[in-house]
């Protein structure tokens, strides 16, 4: 059995794992979650960084912990695993940015090869965060979630902080050395699948997987998503 850790992505929190925390435990996995620093704590985003978001997911993890990042998330858990040596067992991309050393998620969306988010998005009045707009969300993130997980969602969605995701990435000798799998959602509408697929094509093939969801995998086939990531674990 395996110790996880699920980290979530843009405006979302560690509410996002609600249906899949207790599938995985059912299956005799310890499992967690983190709340990312800015999100829904009350914080001035302006005053969150990356590092601090991965000292969030190295304060929550031991050396035993497989580490799951979603969508943004790819970020703070990869700066994690090249800040803390010997600390994560391995990484899990689930629909998430696979960072490019010296590239910074904005860089790497820019880079992307359609941009899905354009008109979705409000930045806050000093320009230091941004929310998701409730008209475009459900169709972008939870096209194929129940009703009742997408209502739960739009009113847990919280702003997100624009520092961490306008900051170079720095990784070298330790984050090479965490051994990584990618899950790739075939019906994702806020990362282009093929634009996930170029992304993990720097890992091995058989580390690399695909689920027929959306960007919400947790909502949209928690079962699915729970069975694969114990499947996973056992190649870490």
């Amino acid at each position: 059995m395996a110790e996880f850790l699920l980290v979530h992505g843009s405006c979302h929190g560690a509410w996002c794992w609600r249906d899949v925390l207790p599938l995985l435990e059912a299956r005799g996995h310890t499992a967690r979650t983190v709340a990312l620093p800015g999100h829904n704590d009350g914080r001035d985003p302006a005053g969150v960084t990356l590092d601090e978001s991965a000292a969030a997911v190295l304060a929550a993890s031991s050396p035993e912990t497989i580490v799951l990042g979603h969508s943004w998330g790819g970020f703070p858990v990869s700066s994690a695993a090249e800040a803390g040596p010997g600390r994560l067992r391995g990484l899990i991309y689930l629909c998430a940015y696979l960072p490019v050393s010296g590239m910074s998620l904005i860089d790497m969306r820019k880079a992307g090869p359609r941009q899905t988010l354009t008109g979705a998005t409000q930045k806050n009045a000093a320009g230091t965060g941004y929310s998701l707009l409730p008209e475009t969300t459900p169709d972008l993130f939870y096209h194929d979630c129940p009703e009742e997980a997408v209502q739960y969602a739009m009113e847990n969605l919280c702003q997100q902080p624009i520092l961490p995701q306008d900051t170079p990435i720095a990784l070298a000798e330790q984050f090479a050395s965490v051994p990584k799998a990618y899950i790739r959602c075939t019906g994702d509408r806020v990362i282009p699948p093929e634009y996930q697929a170029q992304m993990a094509a720097s890992l091995p093939p058989g580390r690399v997987y695909s689920m027929n969801t959306s960007h919400s995998p947790f909502f949209a086939d928690p079962i699915g998503l729970a069975e694969l990531i114990g499947h996973i674990a056992k190649d870490f």
